[in-house]
């Protein structure tokens, strides 16, 4: 059977084809009856848009971007970060009616590559997920002008609405929880200085500190499991005395957790542990997890509300959520 045409439903609804076409592209100048006319023609001769078609008199596409600058072997890790906000994000995007593209950005390659594929009008908007400090995509999606947000602060000095949590104040939370405790040696495991939320709750950290005259104690990790356990045995070898680690992520703190063991050290008798996502994990390490929670799920959303607005032409400012310090065994 040859695919119904916008002239075939014309007929059958009575109207032009110039009605039928508002109708399938969200005209607002229809009034109800022809609009009734039109889509009850449209059910019963099972007519389906052209979608080709229908982007070059709308001018889009109903694709949105969600672009991740992180290899695959990362995004696709035991990091629930990555799925939680794909997950959200799609869900929200769907609910709009917006076909989602997942594209990941880690390598140069894949950067030039992204940029060529928005570049060819594609997709109406941009969503970017962990970018880092050298990230060229955003200053690249600006020249563009294609709507974009931004799951974080952008590193670079671009103008790009994004929606972030406290990063800063959770971890002042987490550092002046173990001065509460009566924890005189606090060092942290501080996630990637090119990325803003490593920045970000490193400064938090050291703020607190300086406040109390206490001197720093950093180690650096990259937010992921094993450099957690690599910091923590860095820490322990740089100053044995230490009674105290606020970890700059959860996966990052089960790593510091796993090493503490290993080095005979009892958590939280002898070193208090703190963590920052309360991903799910951090219920059932030994001992449980106290962490910060950030809202991943509540950012996402916030994320797809910006860039929804930015696609109907309005404006989209910063949007920052709360965190939370959640106390369990651990410290």
């Amino acid at each position: 059977m040859r695919r119904p045409t916008l002239e075939a439903v014309a007929a059958r609804a009575g109207v032009s084809r110039a009605t039928v076409s508002r109708v399938v592209n969200g005209g607002t100048t229809v009034t109800a009856e022809l609009r009734e006319a039109v889509m009850r023609a449209i059910d019963e001769m099972g007519y389906v848009p052209n979608l080709a078609a229908r982007s070059l008199v709308t001018q889009r596409t109903d694709s949105i971007a969600l672009v991740v600058s992180e290899p695959p072997t990362r995004v696709f890790s035991d990091d629930p970060m990555f799925s939680t906000v794909i997950r959200s994000a799609s869900a929200e995007l769907e609910a709009a009616d917006k076909q989602v593209l997942l594209m990941l950005a880690g390598t140069p390659t894949s950067h030039a590559r992204v940029e060529r594929y928005l570049t060819g009008g594609h997709v109406d908007g941009v969503m970017l997920i962990s970018m880092h400090g050298a990230d060229p995509l955003p200053a690249a999606i600006n020249r563009m002008r294609v709507p974009a947000v931004s799951y974080g602060r952008p590193a670079v000095n671009v103008n790009l609405p994004y929606v972030d949590d406290d990063n800063v104040g959770g971890a002042e939370a987490a550092v002046r929880h173990l001065l509460d405790r009566g924890r005189r040696r606090i060092a942290t495991i501080a996630g990637p200085p090119d990325m803003i939320a490593g920045q970000d709750r490193l400064a938090g950290y050291r703020s607190v500190l300086q406040g109390s005259d206490r001197r720093s104690i950093v180690a650096i990790g990259d937010f992921t499991r094993g450099s957690g356990a690599v910091a923590m045995r860095q820490l322990l070898e740089d100053d044995p005395a230490l009674d105290a680690v606020f970890v700059a992520n959860d996966l990052m703190a089960i790593g510091a957790l796993q090493a503490l063991r290993q080095a005979g050290r009892r958590v939280p008798d002898d070193v208090a542990v703190v963590g920052f996502d309360d991903i799910e994990a951090a219920r059932y390490t030994e001992p449980p997890l106290t962490t910060v929670r950030q809202p991943f799920r509540e950012q996402a959303a916030a994320m797809v509300g910006l860039l929804l607005r930015l696609l109907e032409g309005g404006s989209a400012e910063p949007v920052m959520l709360p965190t939370e310090l959640v106390v369990r065994e651990s410290a």
